[in-house]
C-alpha cells in the first residue's frame, strides 16, 4: 500500500492542493495527516473542510498545537502566530471547529504512530530536532516507525537494538529501505510552511509493500497563497517566507 504522509498543512491551500494532486497521480491509496492543518495561512475553512473529507473517507488525522489553539485559548504562541489563530478562530465554523479539537494526539495503525510533535508528551508540543529528541520520542513505543511533523524540515532518524541512534538527510525522490530489527521516526517536513531553505511543499509516500519511505516535494503557486495571506490582513511576512522556505 502507498500512503501519503502530509504535516503542517498550515491553511495553505495552495500547497495542499498541490500535494494531494501528485500523490494521487502517484498512486496514493490511503493518507496521513500529521496536524496544524490550520495556522498561518489564509485558507483555513477549505483546508479543514477537505480534512474532514478525507477523514470521512478513510484518511487518519492527529491535532497539531496550532489545531489545538482554536478551541483552546491558553495554547500561547508567538504574536504573528497569535494573530493568525485569532483570525481563523473567526473564520471556522462550529463543525470545523469541533473536527479539529477532537482530532486525536496520536493514533496507531499497522504497525505506524502518528503524532505530530514528540511521542512522550504529545500535548507539550516539544520539537524532534536532533538524534537525542528522537530517541526520547521513540523510546516510548515499540512501534517500529513514528511519523510526526511540527519541526517544517524533513528529517530521518534509525534507533538500532543495542540504543544507537543514527541520523539521515532524505533527499528528494530517493526511497530509503526502513530496514527491519529497527525503529525508525521520520519528521516529514511541512506541506504549507516549509522551513529547509526549499519553498516547494514537503510531504511523504511511505511503501508499506517494499518497506520504503520516499521524501517529496511538490512545486505550488506560492504568489496565490501569499496574495490570500496578505489580501486577509494577516501579518505580511507570513506570505514573504514562503518564497524562501523557512
Amino acid at each position: 500500500m502507498l500512503i501519503a504522509v502530509f504535516a503542517d498543512i498550515h491553511a495553505n491551500r495552495q500547497a495542499f492542493e498541490a500535494c494531494l494532486a501528485r500523490a494521487k497521480s502517484d498512486g496514493a491509496e490511503k493518507i496521513y495527516l500529521l496536524g496544524d492543518i490550520v495556522g498561518y495561512g489564509a485558507d483555513p475553512d477549505w483546508c479543514t473542510q477537505t480534512a474532514m473529507e478525507l477523514v470521512g473517507h478513510g484518511a487518519l488525522a492527529v491535532r497539531g498545537n496550532h489545531d489545538n489553539a482554536i478551541a483552546v485559548p491558553s495554547e500561547r504562541m508567538n504574536a504573528k502566530a497569535q494573530i493568525a489563530i485569532e483570525w481563523t478562530r473567526n473564520v471556522l465554523d462550529r463543525a470545523e471547529r469541533q473536527f479539529l479539537a477532537e482530532l486525536p494526539l496520536s493514533v496507531e495503525d499497522g504497525g505506524r504512530l502518528l503524532v505530530h510533535a514528540d511521542a512522550t508528551a504529545p500535548a507539550q508540543w516539544h520539537y524532534v530536532t536532533d538524534g537525542q529528541s528522537a530517541t526520547r520520542s521513540l523510546e516510548v513505543t515499540r512501534l517500529p516507525l513514528t511519523l510526526c511533523g511540527h519541526v517544517h524540515i524533513p528529517a530521518l532518524y534509525s534507533l538500532s537494538s543495542i540504543g544507537k541512534i543514527t541520523p539521515f538527510t532524505p533527499k528528494t525522490g530517493a526511497p530509503i529501505k526502513l530496514m527491519k530489527g529497527r525503529q525508525w521516526l521520520a519528521v516529514v517536513g511541512s506541506v504549507g510552511q516549509p522551513r529547509d531553505g526549499n519553498p516547494a511543499a514537503s510531504y511523504a509516500m511511505l511503501d508499506t509493500d517494499r518497506n520504503e519511505i520516499t521524501f517529496c516535494r511538490a512545486p505550488y503557486d506560492i504568489d496565490g497563497a501569499a496574495a490570500r495571506i496578505r489580501d486577509n490582513g494577516l501579518p505580511p511576512s507570513l506570505a514573504e517566507r514562503l518564497y524562501e522556505g523557512h
